[in-house]
């Protein structure tokens, strides 16, 4: 059977490729079945954009096959592809030829009527035949090579950075122990602690949060640079907006100081949405439709807005006026939470919102201390509808300083896993900066889905590694 002549439904139905009249035939799975007395319909998908087509087929009581089909079943349609006299529908297909590749039984979880998402996420590996997962990982896909292209277009240099790990780029502890290592009877050293010298690496290792540390190394070297991988954290979170494996975007810059960052940060932001409003158009209008009315909108005003930049100072002076309508306290020290951050870009500036300067003393060890020695030169880009959507900063380049830092942090400047890190401050150190961005929090917010796991194929968090 003859695979390569096929013809995707998208070229039909979004390229406008194909033209009226032309014999087609195409590959794809079965919606629906529609058998009368004089004409037999069969809609079909082959997954290439969200419309299916209709197959008509004369005299169905002469066809074998047509009673065959059922819903899911995988088929080879060939025929005349002509403008469609049914409503709803610019062209349809006069089949002549037929043929079942691969049976689905009765049992197929996906009929066609409305699935809850719950339903459907235990069902990960079906999912994507369905027309808001479909659309998902299409747009998913799309967005990635958007990503690359404006990297590449600005001459930043795609590296790769390891997922096998000793360092914790956040200090946050959260990570997955990587070890070959019996766990009923890991070999102990004299005190009795586990020797790690025995195990695969001879050191500890874990799955990697973060490509930064590794990024500032490159990009030292290279002047920008970008990392897009998947990232891990051993956080215990069962919200709608944390996962365990995700993946980010974190671009590094030589030369760069924070203004440089903000800059970078909504540059990017803007160029992204404008890229998945018109490279991904067919699925803005799905997810426009039947996930978030006034998405497309959303996504315009972000494009057309100059994003606020405010210092944190400033920022909680702002909520401190509103501070009874919180949930979670409002004061200098305290990290800013998904509400205050919504209310500065939805309720005060109606508009993305960049916070800077943050106090030292809960920022990262790597954070540059500003001149006050009382903030560093962190930030954060807040967006309308999620709250925080990029975190990045300035990095500490002078080595004393950084240093004195890990100190005050609780951090060991003599450990050995990060010796390398210290390095780079102690040969040619130069100012440098760069930002992380979800990939999955992105997809959230350009689909108008609400929850993590409907944006990953196969989403990882507490108590959920199926598929």
């Amino acid at each position: 059977m003859d695979y390569k002549n096929r013809v995707k439904i998208s070229s039909i139905l979004v390229d406008e490729s194909v033209e009226s009249g032309q014999t087609v035939a195409l590959l794809g799975w079965v919606r629906t079945v529609r058998v009368g007395k004089e004409v037999g319909f069969v809609e079909i998908n082959d997954g290439s954009c969200r419309g299916s087509l209709q197959g008509v087929i004369a005299n169905p009581n002469e066809s074998d096959v047509l009673h065959k089909l059922t819903t899911g079943c995988s088929v080879r349609m060939e025929g005349q592809l002509v403008e469609s006299q049914g409503k709803g529908q610019k062209y349809e297909i006069q089949v002549k030829n037929l043929k079942i590749i691969g049976k689905s039984p009765d049992t197929f979880p996906l009929q066609k009527k409305r699935h809850s998402f719950e339903f459907l996420r235990e069902i990960a590996h079906l999912r994507p035949r369905s027309n808001t997962f479909g659309a998902l990982n299409r747009l998913r896909s799309k967005l990635a090579y958007g990503i690359h292209q404006y990297f590449q277009n600005k001459g930043f240099y795609y590296i790769h950075t390891p997922i096998i790990t000793s360092s914790d780029a956040e200090g946050a502890g959260e990570m997955f122990r990587v070890t070959t290592l019996p766990m009923d009877n890991p070999p102990k050293d004299e005190s009795g602690a586990i020797d790690w010298d025995k195990d695969f690496f001879a050191a500890e290792a874990f799955l990697t949060v973060s490509g930064q540390l590794e990024g500032e190394a490159l990009a030292t070297a290279l002047g920008d640079i970008y990392t897009f991988g998947p990232t891990f954290r051993a956080e215990n979170s069962n919200t709608s907006r944390h996962a365990s494996e995700f993946w980010m975007i974190e671009p590094e810059m030589a030369w760069a100081e924070l203004t440089d960052n903000m800059d970078l940060a909504e540059d990017f932001l803007k160029e992204l949405f404008k890229f998945t409003l018109s490279e991904c158009a067919d699925e803005m209008v799905f997810f426009n439709q039947w996930i978030e009315k006034g998405l497309i909108d959303k996504l315009e005003g972000v494009i057309n807005s100059t994003f606020e930049r405010l210092p944190y100072t400033e920022a909680v002076k702002v909520l401190e006026k509103n501070a009874s309508a919180f949930e979670f306290p409002v004061g200098y020290g305290q990290d800013l939470q998904s509400e205050h951050e919504r209310y500065l870009t939805e309720e005060v500036f109606k508009k993305p919102v960049i916070v800077y300067d943050y106090p030292e003393e809960i920022k990262s060890f790597y954070m540059r201390v500003s001149d006050d020695g009382k903030t560093v030169g962190a930030m954060d880009v807040l967006a309308p509808g999620i709250g925080e959507i990029i975190g990045g900063s300035q990095r500490e380049e002078r080595l004393d300083v950084l240093l004195a830092r890990m100190k005050k942090k609780g951090m060991d400047p003599n450990d050995e896993a990060l010796q390398w890190f210290i390095d780079l401050r102690r040969y040619g150190s130069v100012p440098h900066s760069g930002f992380g961005l979800g990939f999955e929090r992105t997809l959230m917010y350009v689909t108008g889905l609400s929850n993590i796991r409907d944006v990953i194929p196969f989403p990882r968090v507490p108590r959920w590694a199926k598929f």
